[in-house]
């Protein structure tokens, strides 16, 4: 494949950019998509995702580098979240920039509300969100999920399951919910497996 933009499905929305070599595979990938920003999902050259879930709100923006594979990853957006460059990110991970929904009871009575088939989506309260940011060479397993306002640098790995609450160093090996620092197994224990 030379040269090709591809979306198997249909037309890409006019606000998604899809690099050189580039492949999203999937048929409802755009259901909730909903993002107004002119540039609001930019993917670069060779990278492939495959079966995502985009639920992109307003004003939230998408950017992912060259190189990287997303398998079947879920991302909710409010606000930005940025992959970078050589990103592996495994089945049924979710990423998030927001809260999605209030903490505080009242509001999230009011949130029910304004998202029941009959509400008025205008009347939702304030959420909070930040973004997050995913550098480059990181691999990421499955069903691993990140929230708000997270950085994961370079080179870090995050094993399958984790739940990431906070940052994560350069070339760290982090496990667990919530997910913690810990020493990556030797070629002898992951043999062993």
């Amino acid at each position: 494949m030379s040269d090709t933009k591809h979306w198997l499905q249909d037309d890409l929305p006019e606000n998604v950019e899809l690099g050189k070599d580039s492949l999203i595979i999937g048929s409802e990938i755009f259901k909730r998509f909903h993002s107004e920003l002119s540039n609001a999902i930019t993917i670069g050259n060779s990278s492939t995702l495959h079966q995502p879930h985009f639920a992109l709100g307003k004003q939230a923006r998408l950017i992912i580098g060259d190189h990287s594979f997303l398998d079947n990853t879920i991302l909710l957006g409010e606000q930005k979240i940025s992959i970078g460059n050589y990103v592996v990110i495994g089945w049924n991970t979710t990423i998030t920039d927001s809260d999605f929904h209030p903490a505080s009871p009242a509001e999230r009575l009011q949130d029910a509300i304004a998202c029941s088939p009959t509400g008025n989506r205008s009347a939702r309260p304030p959420i909070a969100a930040a973004p997050v940011i995913i550098q480059d060479d990181v691999w990421i397993g499955p069903s691993v999920t990140i929230l708000k306002g997270i950085t994961i640098e370079k080179g870090a790995r995050i094993e399958a399951g984790a739940v990431v609450t906070a940052n994560v160093p350069a070339n760290a090996y982090v496990i667990g919910n919530p997910a913690r620092l810990a020493e990556p197994p030797t070629v002898e224990e992951a043999a062993s497996e």
